[in-house]
Order: C-alpha cells, then structure tokens, then sequence
C-alpha cells in the first residue's frame, strides 16, 4: 500500500510571499487598479490632505500592493497630479435651461456639492498645501480651475445673445462673482455650502451683472 502522499508546498505569490499571508482584497487588473488607486488617492487627500497622505494608505484603500503603485507612479506627486487631472472636465455639468438664471443656479448648485464632496475636498486640500507650487500640482490645480471657467462661460455668452445681460457683460467676471462666495464660505468662514448659499450667490451675480458691474 502505498504511503499516503506528502502535501504539496503552497506556492509563493508573484511578490515572496505564501497565499494567504498579509493578503489584501484584488480590485482586478489595468483601468480597474489604476481607477481604484486614483479614487483612493482623492479619498485620502480629502482625509488627511496634502501632508498626511501616503502610497501605503492609498494602496491599502486601493485595496492594492504597494508596489502596484510604483510600478505605475514613481512618487507620491505624480500619483496627486494624476489623481487631480482626473477632475478636469469632470464632475460639474452645464446646464442650459434656456434663462441665465435658471443656467447659473443649477451650476452654482452643482458647484457646491462638489466641494462638499471628496474630489473638491482633494482639490481644496492640495491648494491649501504645501505642494500647491510643486510644478506638476501647479499645472493641473490651474488646468482644473481654467477648464471649469472655460465650459461655465457659454451659459453667460448665450444670455447675452437673448438680451437678458447688458452688452458688454464680461462671461468669466459672472462666472468668477458666482463662484467666489462658495469658495469664501470653504476656505475661509467653514460656514455651510449648500442649495441655499449657491442660491444665494446667483442672486448677487446676477443683480451685479445687470446693474453693468461685471464688464
């Protein structure tokens, strides 16, 4: 009769290491690690800002090892800027409802939510940071703000054509007087963003640009 067999040895995985041993949840392969890394990376920005994030955190949340991570960004600000550029275009939509007003509120509403959100939460993190005037940072937070105000301007240059703002009326200024109180009540009061403060901020955008403050 034969001996009973030995058992066989567990292979080691691609990194040393036995199954099972510090084993972390698998996200799956290509975009999917890389759109879980880049999310873990604007979730911790928004935890524990600029200064307080780590490739370890981030690939843990990720759910990742962390030399996945370094195999894609060589450092802590490359894997910021991607995360970062991932906001450009992205996140706010705009409306066009066929009145200005209506236009301007759901986009000063849509602004809003996204800084109470985790992707304005790491934008705002990153401005307030240390590494805002890293080069790389520097470049997409201005990317990122500069494409904001690029698709904001037509709703301004269409209300223009249907006569509902004065000649003259400078689209950027409008857009720049809307969002200014939100980010006021971010950075510098903590006072709540909301529906209401958005309205709010339309109203006095508005009435500056009719009253011809805004060319």
């Amino acid at each position: 009769m034969n001996p009973d067999p030995l058992p066989s040895r567990p292979h080691a995985s691609d990194d040393g290491r036995a199954p099972g041993a510090d084993r972390r949840p698998t996200v799956g392969r290509g975009e999917k690690v890389r759109a879980a890394v880049l999310a873990a990376t604007l979730a911790e920005l928004a935890e524990l800002r600029y200064a307080g994030l780590t490739v370890d955190a981030v690939a843990r949340r990720a759910g990742v090892h962390k030399t996945t991570v370094y195999r894609r960004w060589k450092d802590r600000d490359a894997l910021i800027v991607d995360a970062l550029a991932g906001q450009i275009a992205a996140d706010i939509p705009i409306p066009d409802t066929g009145t200005v007003e209506g236009d301007l509120r759901l986009l000063a509403r849509g602004l809003a939510a996204w800084l109470r959100g985790p992707s304005g939460a790491a934008v705002l993190a990153v401005m307030l940071s240390e590494g805002a005037q890293a080069p790389g940072i520097a470049e997409v937070r201005s990317r990122i703000f500069d494409d904001r105000l690029r698709r904001a301007e037509p709703i301004v240059t269409r209300a223009l054509g249907r006569g509902e703002l004065p000649a003259g009326t400078d689209p950027a200024a409008v857009i720049k007087a809307l969002a200014a109180p939100l980010y006021f009540r971010v950075l510098i009061t903590a006072e709540p963003v909301d529906d209401a403060a958005a309205d709010r901020a339309v109203t006095a955008a508005l009435a500056a640009a009719r009253h011809g403050g805004l060319g």
